[in-house]
């Protein structure tokens, strides 16, 4: 899920009433449901599509869950102990328990992967013990409708709390219809995939009721709600490439769960991918192969 979705789930949990267990109880929660994240910084050495194959894996998974929580609060005690020691620490901020703190951030840090399972791009759960994909087929990635049910309660609470009333409860009852809506997002994509054989269906942007359903007729076409794609032989595409290292290439069959070669005007081959196929663009989600000519598919 995007960052504003993490952070919102965060800062609900600690007006559950949360917050109130230890000093920097918020950052703990807000910081570690955005902490995996960190595995971004890898477009600063990666190039084309070979990011795919390095983000939501490591950071991720299991080592990371116990790992990044103690780092991030062991930053925040230290922070706290520094102002302390200059005489800024806030006046009004609880003492700082380094075990509470450690509990929040790995709480707030395991809401990340979970959040992230819910979408179609997948997660690599287990990393690195193993380098499978999960997918939830729940969400989009950017759900606007849980945008305005957490961000609402967020400021409802906040603002129910500056004014003396019962603030915990709003925070409670906005992660729990958060939780009962992904719930019925969930048969959706269940019953609208259950439709098709070797079939998965993927949410929309804004009509989040709505599923686009992605199914495989064999192995170089896969058909998006009534349009085919896969123009080119991929297995043929695959072989040709094969000649030359391409770690753009390697790295976007790691991660492509619906890989198809179309092709580009020139007549040679763009890898792609049906969970992300935009016939305008060659972006993150398109490997292409300049080399390699376009062998019709047969349907």
């Amino acid at each position: 899920m995007d960052n504003l979705t993490h952070s919102l789930v965060g800062a609900l949990l600690g007006q559950t009433g949360l917050k109130r267990r230890t000093g920097l109880a918020m950052p703990a929660l807000i910081i570690g449901a955005n902490i995996p994240d960190i595995d971004a910084a890898c477009f600063f050495w990666l190039e084309g599509t070979q990011h795919l194959a390095f983000r939501r894996g490591i950071t991720h998974g299991p080592i990371a869950w116990v790992l990044l929580p103690l780092i991030l609060a062991g930053l925040l005690y230290a922070f706290d102990r520094w102002q302390a020691g200059r005489g800024r620490r806030p006046a009004g901020r609880l003492p700082v328990q380094l075990g509470a703190l450690y509990a929040l951030s790995l709480l707030g840090t395991l809401t990340h992967p979970a959040l992230d399972w819910l979408n179609v791009y997948g997660i690599r759960l287990l990393e690195p013990f193993s380098s499978r994909w999960f997918y939830g087929d729940t969400l989009f990635i950017i759900d606007v409708w849980l945008w305005v049910l957490l961000g609402v309660s967020t400021w409802l609470s906040l603002r129910r709390e500056k004014r003396g009333g019962d603030w915990r409860k709003v925070g409670r009852t906005a992660l729990a219809v958060a939780s009962i809506y992904v719930g019925v997002q969930a048969a959706i994509s269940w019953f609208m995939a259950s439709t098709r054989p070797a079939a998965f269906a993927s949410p929309v942007p804004i009509a989040s009721w709505q599923r686009e359903v992605i199914a495989q007729e064999n192995e170089n076409l896969w058909r998006v709600g009534s349009e085919l794609l896969g123009q080119c032989d991929l297995s043929d595409a695959l072989t040709a490439a094969a000649a030359q290292p391409n770690p753009d290439l390697d790295a976007f069959l790691f991660w492509s769960r619906a890989p198809f070669a179309d092709r580009a005007p020139d007549g040679s081959v763009l890898i792609r991918d049906a969970r992300f196929y935009d016939p305008r663009a060659r972006g993150r989600f398109t490997v292409a192969l300049p080399q390699v000519r376009c062998e019709p598919a047969l349907p």
